[in-house]
């Protein structure tokens, strides 16, 4: 067994803190599997005969059910294993691994590994203890995910730099011991961080060197790659977990054209690959970069400035979002439907920026997706309201008409109002480009499912998701007819889940309910002096049918806050500023309890309230 299966394996949490005795016992009876791309490590209906530790690389887990069709069971990074409690039932199980990249295993006979925890007890300590910990995640869900231990910060240009060490500067603030390896010579020498330099003799540390390094560095719970030379990348992104790569806005064209050359999809390096966005001054979006998530999973907008009156603080927490991401952790934030009570959704968010909650991700159905993607791109929540409630007040011919505000709605739908008013400040800016992914939900009436928007024009996606019937007709493309989400997914929180928030907060307009309608009460002996008119009843049906689905769309969320919004039309827009201040109060008194909440999740990261 070589010295490089020996550092691999003091990297592996499995094996953190064992006795070189105990290892050197493990290694003994081992065998080192090297699998490719695609290879099956397991088969279904077989059982598990061996403890596989992955040592480089990852395998995708997935279920297969009696009738072949499969569904994800678990990612399997490197640090992680396999079969250490399948085994023990000795019998088949329908699980079928994947290597999803070259990866390197070693398999322990299960009989075997079980003597060897006999004989070592610091090596059953340490499995019983990292497995342990695992399942409570699973479980509890009180726990971050692993977080990687190879961590590569790769720079489009010089410029970068800084934005890479304010992300190490503040992976220490959270109690994180990291070493770095860097090929730049400007390092500045910070006491908390361990340092080698990748340049030796005017080249560059062999491989096995910085393998000797990182084993020696077992202790740290990052190693970081910092590196702006191109050489090596793709011997780097053998090595890593994961892979940030710093990329300036106005360079976004170099950026993909080296991704293309890296061939980051056929070498199964694209789950782990993200972006991070430095936006120049005066940028507040993401440049447009056509089969962009062909290379990377996720990317991050990091700005640079700080952006001017009309926009929120949200721009500035791009690199707090990465750090997140980095622990293991994504707070999402789902917005109902509710119409115009759904303004106090502005409210809501602008309390959760203000206590120093980062949002990492929205899912908005109707007005939640009016408000969430107007929010997810920057705009503060104050300018917001107070445009919707200028944008949206009707004109003095409405005012004047009996039952104005609805007839308003309706010349704003049929009229397609809506577009241009959105595009003077949304121009045509697409999902992806926002500063906060943002998800919005609507309902193709063709398939009869709801559609989850996370790519595309964003306006696009606002009006498919607020789109009422009968106030307008299905918007109709791509072969579906899209219509308002709230008639299937109101309050969206299982959108959140499904797309790796481990954290949700809900927000529901729709929870309270007054009982009148139209002037009439459960009291009422007599009908009332006008009888509504088909827009009062469409509404309301709307807000009869949300209130019904409210139980169960937030079943989903680690906490809900209910604005009492019962004594708004659900036509004022006009109102909205007041809405968001019932929603701002709403949301406060909740913040203690999402932050000890949060401080469950990772105390380190939440200790300060940040």
């Amino acid at each position: 067994m070589n010295d490089e299966i020996l550092a691999l394996l003091k990297l592996n949490e499995y094996f953190r803190g064992v006795s070189d005795e105990a290892m050197q016992g493990v290694l003994s009876l081992a065998r080192v599997r090297s699998v490719t791309a695609g290879e099956i490590v397991h088969e279904p209906d077989q059982p598990f005969v061996t403890v596989d530790f992955v040592l480089r690389g990852r395998l995708k887990c997935v279920k297969v059910d009696s009738h072949g069709r499969e569904s994800l069971f678990r990612m399997v990074e490197r640090g992680d294993q396999i079969g250490m409690m399948a085994g023990a039932l000795q019998e088949p199980i329908p699980i079928r691994a994947i290597s999803l990249e070259p990866s390197t295993i070693l398999e322990v006979d299960y009989a075997q590994a079980m003597e060897l925890t006999i004989k070592y007890p610091d090596l059953r300590s340490a499995w019983l203890k990292t497995y342990a910990g695992s399942l409570r995640k699973h479980l509890f869900g009180t726990t971050t995910t692993r977080a990687p231990m190879m961590l590569a910060l790769i720079h489009e240009s010089p410029e970068s730099r800084q934005a890479a060490l304010r992300l190490v500067r503040r992976l220490v603030e959270v109690g994180e011991k990291l070493a770095v390896f860097s090929d730049s010579d400007d390092w500045p020498n910070q006491a908390d961080v361990r340092f080698r330099s990748l340049n030796a003799g005017g080249g560059y540390l062999e491989l096995e060197d910085i393998r000797a390094q990182g084993a020696a560095w077992h202790d740290a719970n990052r190693i970081i790659f910092d590196v702006q030379s191109h050489e090596r990348l793709e011997q780097l992104m053998k090595l890593v977990d994961r892979a940030i790569y710093f990329v300036p806005a106005s360079q976004s064209e170099s950026a993909l054209r080296r991704l293309r050359l890296l061939e980051v999809k056929a070498r199964g390096w694209r789950d782990k690959l993200n972006i991070a966005w430095l936006l120049e001054e005066g940028r507040v979006v993401a440049p447009a970069v056509p089969d962009l998530f062909e290379f990377i999973s996720r990317d991050f907008k990091i700005s640079e400035t700080p952006p001017g009156a009309m926009w929120g603080r949200s721009l500035s927490s791009g690199l707090e979002r990465l750090v997140h991401d980095l622990r293991g952790i994504r707070i999402g934030v789902a917005l109902g439907g509710g119409a115009a009570r759904g303004m106090s959704h502005l409210g809501v968010l602008k309390a959760l920026e203000d206590s120093g909650i980062v949002v990492d991700a929205i899912a908005g159905t109707s007005a939640g997706a009016l408000t969430g993607v107007v929010y997810a791109s920057g705009l503060g929540s104050d300018y917001s309201a107070n445009k919707f409630a200028t944008d949206l007040k009707p004109s003095w011919l409405f005012r004047r008409m009996p039952r104005g505000n609805y007839w308003f709605l309706l010349n704003q739908y049929r009229r397609g109002r809506f577009d241009p008013m959105l595009r003077k400040y949304l121009h045509d800016w697409r999902l992806e480009q926002l500063a906060i992914p943002c998800l919005s939900v609507t309902v193709d009436l063709v398939s009869g499912q709801s559609v989850v928007r996370e790519r595309g024009d964003s306006i696009h996606a606002i009006l498919e998701s607020i789109n009422l019937p009968v106030l307008s007709v299905p918007i109709c493309r791509n072969g579906q007819a899209l219509i308002d989400g709230g008639l299937v997914n109101n309050i969206p929180a299982d959108v959140l889940v499904s797309n790796g928030c481990n954290f949700v907060i809900a927000v529901s307009v729709t929870a309270k309910m007054e009982r009148a309608f139209c002037d009439m009460t459960p009291d009422s002996q007599t009908p009332p002096a006008r009888n509504p008119s088909m827009l009062q009843t469409l509404l309301r049906s709307m807000l009869v049918q949300n209130h019904n689905l409210n139980s169960f769309g937030v079943q989903p969320a680690d906490v809900v806050i209910a604005p009492d919004v019962t004594g708004f039309d659900l036509s004022e827009f006009m109102r909205s500023k007041e809405l968001a201040a019932i929603g701002e109060a709403a949301a406060r008194e909740q913040i203690p309890k999402i932050k000890q909440l949060l401080t469950r999740l990772d105390p380190l990261l939440f200790r300060s309230g940040s």
